[in-house]
Protein backbone atom coordinates (compact mmCIF):
# COMPACT_ATOMS: atom_id res chain seq x y z
CA UNK A 1 0.00 0.00 0.00
CA UNK A 2 1.27 3.37 -0.92
CA UNK A 3 1.57 6.36 1.86
CA UNK A 4 -1.22 8.16 -0.40
CA UNK A 5 -3.62 5.24 1.15
CA UNK A 6 -2.41 4.91 4.12
CA UNK A 7 -2.37 8.87 5.32
CA UNK A 8 -6.66 8.71 5.03
CA UNK A 9 -7.15 5.38 7.17
CA UNK A 10 -4.72 6.71 9.79
CA UNK A 11 -6.70 9.64 10.43
CA UNK A 12 -10.16 7.87 10.46
CA UNK A 13 -8.65 5.46 13.00
CA UNK A 14 -7.54 8.33 14.68
CA UNK A 15 -10.98 9.97 14.41
CA UNK A 16 -12.46 6.61 15.41
CA UNK A 17 -10.32 6.25 18.56
CA UNK A 18 -11.17 9.54 19.64
CA UNK A 19 -14.91 9.30 19.80
CA UNK A 20 -14.30 6.12 21.56
CA UNK A 21 -12.11 7.82 23.85
CA UNK A 22 -14.98 10.41 24.62
CA UNK A 23 -17.46 7.70 24.54
CA UNK A 24 -15.12 5.64 27.44
CA UNK A 25 -14.77 8.99 29.37
CA UNK A 26 -18.30 9.89 29.46
CA UNK A 27 -19.47 5.92 31.08
CA UNK A 28 -16.63 6.86 33.06
CA UNK A 29 -14.39 3.84 31.88
CA UNK A 30 -11.05 4.82 32.56
CA UNK A 31 -9.02 2.09 32.23
CA UNK A 32 -10.43 1.38 28.52
CA UNK A 33 -10.45 5.76 27.81
CA UNK A 34 -6.48 5.03 28.76
CA UNK A 35 -6.07 2.04 26.13
CA UNK A 36 -7.73 4.18 23.73
CA UNK A 37 -5.13 7.35 24.15
CA UNK A 38 -2.43 4.79 23.59
CA UNK A 39 -3.68 3.60 20.44
CA UNK A 40 -4.14 7.56 19.53
CA UNK A 41 -0.49 8.02 19.99
CA UNK A 42 0.67 4.91 18.34
CA UNK A 43 -1.85 6.17 15.13
CA UNK A 44 -0.28 9.65 15.40
CA UNK A 45 3.49 8.31 15.62
CA UNK A 46 2.71 5.86 12.66
CA UNK A 47 1.27 8.88 10.72
CA UNK A 48 4.00 11.00 11.62
CA UNK A 49 6.37 8.33 9.65
CA UNK A 50 4.58 8.44 6.67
Amino acid sequence: MNTERLGPIYLFGIALNTGALVYAISIGEYLFASAFVFVIVYLLFRYRML
